[in-house]
């Protein structure tokens, strides 16, 4: 009971800290209009040539919501604020929100090593001397695979793998590179780093997730385990339908459903706006370009000025254009996140693929970036080397290597995925690429910020079999 008191009182300490910090910024921040943002997303839309979409805006206390097209193949009906969303990879920025917190609180260390949260039996593998981290996890440097391997026939997006098979798997596996020298995406560590949260608070990840973040903010409908209700109202895409079911197994990196109530809710909680707020070290930059060798498949809103937990920033925190980001994608769906911190504006977009897109070579995370960024009136970010051929692709998730194989990015994933999954050659940024044209990432990237320290804790669960071979295309998921 006095824990528990302990923690609600440690939440209010932060939350009453935070809502301090936006008070006083906030005389500087001018007022933003958003009524062009419904000209703003329909343009999107048009250009996207998706099927159907919804845009969320947050600036301050004021909310935008507006569906576009229709949210189905043969539905004519037009998605709305209560119309229900595969958030794809955006659950990754959840999971880091509970881990910023159980570090806040000592539950865990951010620089704690994985096995400390192993199954019994369960032997993590290391490089080099160096030992899997919760941080290497979350800013996706633990030298791991992008997937497990290939889902079953039949299986239902997010839902493979589970528990067992990821514990039973990663003890065969060979780091590719030592942990922390390498960022690549990987999907995989957020399936293990929520694992590793759940056996800190000796509870289920749902649990955890629902205590931590999600009651508190009333996300009443942001789940894993969607009801027959909720079902009749996702929005599917044309081109890959899935069945709506229960994505536990991937509830780290990309299982969560939710609407654009509730993601309203959380853009507030993200910029500080509502109550409660998100501690400030949860979205803070943890590792520079310039202490990496290269970086791969986290590029695709923008090059990163550096990566913190799940987040990418774009171009360095004193530029009035610095933005925050996530990407998500798989199932049909493109999903995305970007935050302007110094306009305390924030954006939410998701939308299902067409079958017959009109724009092939669109990326709709660059352009909600520009949306964003000429709604609060700061500058346009620079266009990207290459720009129009492999970073411009809008064809993400399942089928992505269907719809871009006449691309070199495209060509360059299939060859990938032949090698056990390795990442997109096509999102591959190397240090020079990484940094702000015409500066340095040394002078002019945020400070990072020393990690958050706390003591481990041990949980063990029963070993599990050896995965079963699987054959079938492998789901991409952002």
């Amino acid at each position: 009971m006095m824990e528990a008191m302990s923690r609600s009182f440690l939440y209010l300490l932060l939350a009453i800290g935070s809502t301090l910090a936006f008070a006083q910024n906030a005389h500087a921040v001018s007022a933003i209009d958003l009524e062009p943002a419904s000209q703003m997303g329909q343009k999107l839309f048009s250009n996207s040539g998706t099927q159907g979409m919804v845009l969320v805006i947050v600036h301050g206390n004021k909310v935008f919501i507006e569906g576009y097209g229709r949210t189905s193949l043969y539905s004519r009906e037009k998605p709305n604020k209560n119309s229900f969303l595969r958030l794809c990879s955006l659950t990754k920025i959840f999971t880091t929100d509970v881990l910023a917190k159980m570090a806040l609180d000592h539950t865990v260390r951010l620089n704690d090593p994985l096995q400390n949260y192993a199954p019994n039996g369960a032997l993590v593998p290391q490089r080099g001397g160096q030992p899997i981290t919760l941080l290497h996890l979350a800013t996706h440097t633990a030298g791991l695979h992008r997937e497990l391997g290939y889902p079953p026939n039949g299986a239902a997006h997010f839902t493979y793998p589970d528990y067992a098979l990821r514990w039973s798997w990663l003890p065969h596996q060979q780091l590719r590179w030592k942990p922390g020298t390498i960022a690549s995406y990987s999907n995989i560590g957020f399936d293990l780093l929520s694992d590793a949260l759940a056996s800190a608070a000796h509870k289920s990840y749902a649990d955890l997730l629902n205590e931590r973040t999600l009651r508190p903010l009333s996300m009443w409908e942001t789940t894993f385990y969607p009801s027959p209700a909720q079902c009749s109202r996702l929005m599917t895409a044309s081109i890959d339908e899935s069945p709506c079911t229960v994505t536990a197994n991937t509830e780290g990196s990309s299982g969560l459903y939710s609407t654009p109530v509730d993601m309203a809710r959380w853009l507030k909680y993200l910029l500080g706006t509502g109550y409660p707020v998100q501690p400030r070290e949860a979205q803070d930059v943890y590792l520079m370009p310039n202490q990496l060798v290269r970086i791969d498949g986290l590029n695709y809103a923008g090059d990163p000025s550096g990566i913190g937990l799940g987040w990418v920033h774009v171009l360095p925190a004193n530029d009035p254009s610095h933005l925050v980001e996530k990407t998500g994608g798989g199932a049909g769906f493109l999903t995305y996140i970007a935050i302007h911190p110094a306009s305390h504006t924030a954006l939410f977009v998701a939308v299902t693929e067409n079958r017959r897109p009109s724009a092939t070579h669109f990326n709709l995370f660059r352009a909600s970036n520009t949306v964003l960024l000429d709604l609060v009136g700061a500058p346009r970010l620079p266009e990207p080397a290459g720009a129009g051929k492999a970073h411009a692709k809008t064809r993400r998730g399942a089928n992505a290597s269907k719809s871009a194989n006449a691309s070199k990015g495209a060509n360059a994933r299939k060859g990938a995925n032949a090698k056990r999954n390795a990442p997109a050659a096509s999102a591959r940024t190397r240090n020079k690429s990484a940094r702000v044209p015409g500066k340095t990432a040394k002078k002019t990237a945020p400070k990072q910020r020393a990690p958050l320290t706390a003591k481990p804790t041990k949980k063990g669960h029963a070993a599990a079999k050896p995965p079963a071979k699987a054959h079938s295309r492998n789901r991409a998921r952002r």
